[in-house]
């Protein structure tokens, strides 16, 4: 389904980095806050738009868990994705616009994603909603299963 859906042939896709799907408008500071859940072994949902392989790009509502095994070490990462509703991306795709356009006011990577970590907080702290709680009220607005 994946391969389908990214317009990737396997053989392209194999032993490559997660990031070669990454679509150019997908703002740093939600990868930030993915990678810091995950190294702190928490799940994390999350909008995410992606590039395929033609060009053309994609949404998807991603749940990524830490993997675990018997020792208690981390040993990969599982993601889950599904199609997000209309009204759920109607919301975070202005989101996702402005902490783009605060990323790129700053050259440096590390200023962009700090400020727009700043913006995005600034925009929770607002609504009153923690991230979860913020990704889960767009969840509420429907998700295809």
């Amino acid at each position: 389904m994946f391969l389908r859906v990214s317009a990737y042939p396997e053989n392209e896709m194999l032993r490559q980095p997660h990031s070669m799907i990454r679509h150019p408008d997908m703002p740093r500071c939600v990868f930030t806050l993915l990678w810091d859940s995950l190294l702190a072994r928490q799940e994390i949902f999350a909008y995410v738009v992606n590039l395929a392989g033609d060009d053309a790009h994609y949404w998807i509502f991603a749940r990524v868990t830490p993997s675990i095994d018997g020792q208690g070490q981390v040993v990969g990462y599982c993601s889950n994705r599904r199609l997000p509703s209309r009204p759920a991306l109607d919301q975070i795709r202005p989101l996702h616009a402005d902490l783009l356009a605060e990323e790129r006011r700053h050259p440096r990577p590390a200023d962009a994603i700090a400020a727009s970590t700043r913006l995005l907080e600034d925009r929770l702290r607002v609504r009153g909603l923690t991230c979860d709680e913020f990704v889960w009220s767009l969840a509420g607005s429907g998700v295809v299963a």
